[in-house]
C-alpha cells in the first residue's frame, strides 16, 4: 500500500490495530474458561488500549515483501502476547513496582502478584502456540525459523537479558556500550524479531531480511530513546502512567548519559538509518517508512 499523507497512515494504522485486536479476542482464552481468574487477568492486560506496534510491524514487514496481513496474523498476535507478558512482569513489585499501565491499574494491582506472574508465564506459552497456527498453510522451515527467532529475542539473549543488565545498572554510572546493550536487548530485540518474523513467514529473500534486520534494530533503539525522553517530557495522561519513574529508580537512560538534545538527535539519526536500510524496497514498504517517523513523533 502506498502511503503519501498522514490521513492514509492513520487509516492504515487503525485498520491494522483493529484487525489485530479482533484476532486477539478470538485467540485468547475466554474469560469464563477455567481457571477464570487467570484468563480474566490475561485478557485485562492484552486487550488494554495500546499501540499494537509489534503486531503492526509483523504485518507491515510481511506486506513489504509481498505477503498479506491475514497470512501472518497469528504471529502478529503472538508478538503482542510476548510484549504483554513482559509488561506484566516488569510492573511487579520485585521489578519496577508500577501501579499504572496504559491508563489503568497494573495487572498485579487488580489480580494479585501470583496471578499476574502466572498470567505472564501463560502468555509466553500462548505466543508459541499461535506461531504454530501457521503449520497448515506455511512451510515448516519458516515456522521453525520464526519460533527460534522469537525464543531468542524473548530470553537471555534478548529481552530478559536486557532487563537484567538494566536492573544491575540502576544507580550506577555506566558507559555508552552498556546503555546500548540494554536498549538493543530490552526493547530492540522484540521489535526486530517482529519485523523479521513477518518477512520470514512471507518468504523474504536473504537480502531483504538483512535490510529489515538493520531497519528493526534502528527503530528499536529510536523507540527506547523516545521512551526515555517521554519519561521526562511526556504527559502522564497521554502516557497512561506517571512520568519520572526512570529518574526515581536511577535507571540507565539516554537523557541521563547524553542529555535531552543529544538524545533527541540520536533518535532521529536511528530513524534516518532505518529508512535508508529499506530504500531499495518499493511502495509496499511505505507503512514501514511512515511507522519509523511515527516512533519519534509520538507523544505516548
Amino acid at each position: 500500500m502506498a502511503i503519501t499523507t498522514p490521513d492514509q497512515w492513520q487509516e492504515y494504522l487503525i485498520a491494522k490495530q483493529r484487525l489485530v485486536e479482533k484476532a486477539l479476542d478470538r485467540y485468547l482464552p475466554p474469560a469464563t474458561a477455567q481457571p477464570e481468574r487467570l484468563h480474566q487477568s490475561i485478557r485485562y492486560s492484552v486487550l488494554a488500549p495500546g499501540k499494537r506496534l509489534r503486531p503492526v510491524l509483523v504485518i507491515a514487514a510481511a506486506e513489504a515483501v509481498g505477503g498479506k496481513s491475514e497470512t501472518v496474523l497469528p504471529t502478529a498476535c503472538a508478538m503482542e502476547c510476548v510484549h504483554a507478558f513482559s509488561l506484566i512482569h516488569d510492573d511487579l513489585p520485585i521489578m519496577d513496582n508500577d501501579d499504572y499501565r496504559r491508563g489503568r491499574l497494573t495487572n498485579h494491582k487488580v489480580y494479585g502478584e501470583a496471578i499476574a506472574l502466572l498470567a505472564g508465564d501463560a502468555l509466553l506459552a500462548l505466543a508459541f502456540e499461535l506461531i504454530v497456527e501457521h503449520a497448515e498453510n506455511l512451510p515448516s522451515n519458516r515456522i521453525v525459523q520464526v519460533m527460534q527467532l522469537v525464543a531468542h529475542a524473548s530470553g537471555s539473549g534478548g529481552m530478559v537479558g536486557g532487563q537484567v543488565v538494566d536492573i544491575e545498572s540502576e544507580g550506577r554510572e555506566i558507559g555508552s556500550e552498556t546503555l546500548q546493550y540494554i536498549h538493543h536487548h530490552k526493547t530492540g530485540a522484540l521489535i526486530t524479531a517482529s519485523v523479521l518474523s513477518g518477512a520470514i513467514l512471507a518468504g523474504a529473500s536473504q537480502e531483504q531480511l538483512e535490510a529489515l534486520k538493520f531497519y528493526g534494530e534502528s527503530i528499536g533503539l529510536a523507540f527506547q530513546i523516545m521512551d526515555d525522553l517521554l519519561d521526562i517530557l511526556g504527559d502522564a495522561k497521554k502516557l497512561g502512567k506517571p512520568i519520572g519513574s526512570d529518574q526515581k529508580q536511577k535507571k540507565a537512560t539516554y537523557p541521563r548519559l547524553y542529555g535531552l538534545e543529544e538524545s533527541r538527535r540520536r533518535s532521529h539519526d536511528e530513524i534516518d538509518k532505518a529508512i535508508q536500510a529499506i530504500s531499495e524496497f518499493d511502495h509496499r514498504a511505505d507503512p514501514l517508512r511512515t511507522l519509523a517517523h511515527y516512533i519519534i513523533e509520538r507523544d505516548q
